[in-house]
């Protein structure tokens, strides 16, 4: 049977199934993560195409997040959330290529608009791959690929928001030595990450209250998407094994289910 490109992206099936053919994007999304926390300071060299290649993976992320979370949420809310949440990433999609074609960013209200779009977007991202998970109707590599994939993503969520906050307000991140503008949003997603881990400050500390207050919060929602999926997974996998069992040895279970009503096993007489 010919497979329709709705079929393809998981339209139309059953909310389980649905689930679990959503599985396969999470390693993709996991991969496409890594790239810039790999790639990200190959970007800051502009004579060999580093705002081009910045476009290309941060163009990449976003293509693979639409994919893979645009259907977190079910019902109408979820459809009105949807559409908003693809209209966002088109729009990032589109503004993360303005420098690589111009050179530089044009005006600093453009590069404001466009980081905070971006900021709007991997926030949204970083909410709905948690809804996704906590939804999975087992526990897998894959979905253990997408719980990995989040935390990436809340480590490039956090390093865009600071990149946008110093933008917005400069001096609310103190840094070893005066930055380009290009390496901003590297340093900022090094900053991130080494927050969410719970290092501890480094070379980069914040510089004013709203500075401190954005590690606060970062801080808080790493420990809680931490201990949420944990939590999560664990209940999960657990119950999934409760089935297998079940499943596995039908006589155990009705032999256990009788004693639990205070009937004699079969047989016991």
């Amino acid at each position: 049977m010919p497979l329709s490109f709705r079929s393809v992206l998981g339209y139309g099936l059953p909310e389980a199934e649905r689930l679990k053919h959503n599985e396969g994007r999470y390693v993709g999304l996991l991969i496409t993560a890594l790239l810039p926390v790999f790639l990200l300071p190959i970007t800051s060299n502009q004579r060999h195409g580093g705002l081009v290649l910045l476009a290309v993976i941060l163009s990449l992320l976003i293509l693979q997040s639409l994919y893979t979370l645009a259907r977190a949420v079910i019902g109408v809310k979820g459809r009105v959330a949807r559409m908003l949440f693809v209209a966002v990433g088109l729009l990032c999609l589109v503004g993360v290529w303005i420098p690589a074609l111009e050179g530089g960013w044009p005006t600093t209200t453009i590069k404001l608009t466009v980081l905070s779009l971006l900021s709007l977007f991997f926030l949204d991202s970083s909410v709905r791959i948690v809804q996704l998970l906590a939804r999975a109707p087992r526990v897998s590599v894959r979905v253990m690929a997408g719980a990995a994939a989040g935390y990436v993503l809340l480590g490039i969520t956090g390093g865009i928001l600071a990149t946008t906050t110093e933008t917005f307000l400069p001096g609310s991140f103190h840094f070893d030595s005066v930055l380009d503008q290009e390496l901003l949003l590297d340093r900022l997603t090094y900053f991130s990450f080494v927050t969410i881990g719970g290092l501890g400050p480094g070379d980069i500390v914040a510089g004013n209250a709203v500075g401190e207050r954005f590690v606060i919060l970062l801080s808080v929602c790493s420990t809680l998407y931490v201990a949420l999926l944990v939590g999560l997974l664990l209940g999960r996998f657990i119950a999934s094994q409760e089935v297998e069992y079940l499943v596995e040895d039908p006589i155990k279970a009705g032999i256990f289910a009788d004693e639990d009503q205070g009937l004699e096993p079969p047989g016991s007489s």
